[in-house]
């Protein structure tokens, strides 16, 4: 399939650059199958879910991925994508004609890693030194890993360290956060429990490749970067209860759906998960564990936008995208939402 079919223009004062306050207050697109689009908010979430309907997040946690350093003389940076061990990482290099194997890349506040293989991604596993836990050393001398079309507009600063991360953060080692939860607050959870709407999460640890453009011309010749997700016995047993019962499964963001869609079998049966996913959808994809799926607007030519192409159809997309523009939706993620219903 051609890669351009998804593309669209974007006019750039359409792109968030910080989110709306209190996380609630955000507008959202309602996307059938048929029909009208219905400009909403997200506090209207309630009003949209049935009872027994299942809200299905990610409950991974960003850490401050991004570094900036040195090789030597040369200046480099890092984006630690994806965890390989207790101290070493698999990283995308900033000016990586300048690292060779076994060189000793050094950070702020005392930090090092050795780099210790290239790969064929034009990735490097980084190794980092010392006997202190690579979170702590993070901590000290990274900072939260923003979106290219945040971070090139602004610096990165402190309110990000809160804002770049949902409530429901638990589980360390995403460098990109499920920005669809950015969006809930306990009043808002509030009202969706009220309405019995029912919460389960996962883990799927979102990796920088999420950022990475998709180089090729057809979709056949991209590669999706793999990533870590665990579903536990407990939650795919309450799933499976829930649909079974009538209620359906909606993912707060495309990673609680990639993951979802990793643990299903060909009967719609979600199983425990514990491993790498690397599930690229688009178009014609037959989708097995989700009947719906919440989620912030998504870049031109994008792996998400593919994906949502996929459940709606990707003239129905390119429709909403043309409304949200022509409406003033804010994009990518601080931006507003959308929740899409294709069986309505």
């Amino acid at each position: 399939m051609r890669v351009d079919l998804f593309d669209f223009d974007l006019p750039q004062e359409r792109i968030a650059l910080r989110p709306v306050r209190p996380r609630d207050a955000a507008r959202m697109l309602v996307v059938r199958a048929e029909g009208e689009f219905e400009d909403r908010g997200v506090r209207d979430l309630r009003s949209l879910l049935r009872a027994g309907d299942v809200l299905v997040f990610n409950d991974t946690r960003v850490i401050p991925a991004q570094l900036e350093g040195r090789r030597g003389e040369a200046r480099i940076g890092a984006t630690l994508h994806k965890r390989i061990d207790l101290r070493r990482w698999q990283a995308f290099i900033r000016n990586a004609k300048r690292v060779r194997r076994h060189d000793v890349l050094e950070f702020p506040a005392g930090v090092t890693a050795v780099a210790q293989e290239r790969h064929d991604d034009g990735s490097w596993t980084l190794e980092f030194q010392g006997d202190e836990p690579v979170e702590v050393l993070l901590e000290r001398a990274g900072r939260m890993p923003l979106p290219p079309y945040i971070a090139g507009k602004r610096d990165t600063d402190e309110a990000d360290r809160a804002d770049y991360q949902t409530i429901f953060a638990r589980e360390d080692g995403a460098v990109a956060a499920p920005t669809a939860s950015l969006h809930f607050t306990p009043e808002l959870l509030q009202t969706i429990d009220e309405a019995g709407v029912i919460r389960k999460t996962l883990t799927l640890h979102v990796g920088a490749g999420t950022f990475l453009p998709v180089k090729a011309e057809d979709t056949d010749d991209h590669r999706m970067h793999a990533e870590f997700g665990r579903i536990d016995a407990a939650t795919a047993d309450a799933l499976n209860e829930a649909r079974a019962a009538g209620g359906r499964i909606i993912a707060a963001g495309t990673t609680a759906l990639r993951l979802l869609e990793s643990a299903a079998d060909e009967d719609g049966i979600i199983h425990p998960f514990e491993g790498d996913t690397a599930i690229f959808i688009t178009p014609g994809y037959k989708f097995r564990a989700v009947d719906g799926l919440m989620t912030n607007f998504h870049l031109p030519k994008s792996t998400l936008f593919m994906l949502v192409s996929a459940l709606m159809g990707t003239e129905r997309m390119q429709a909403a995208y043309a409304h949200a523009i022509e409406h003033e939706y804010r994009f990518y993620s601080y931006g507003d939402s959308s929740l899409l219903l294709p069986e309505g």
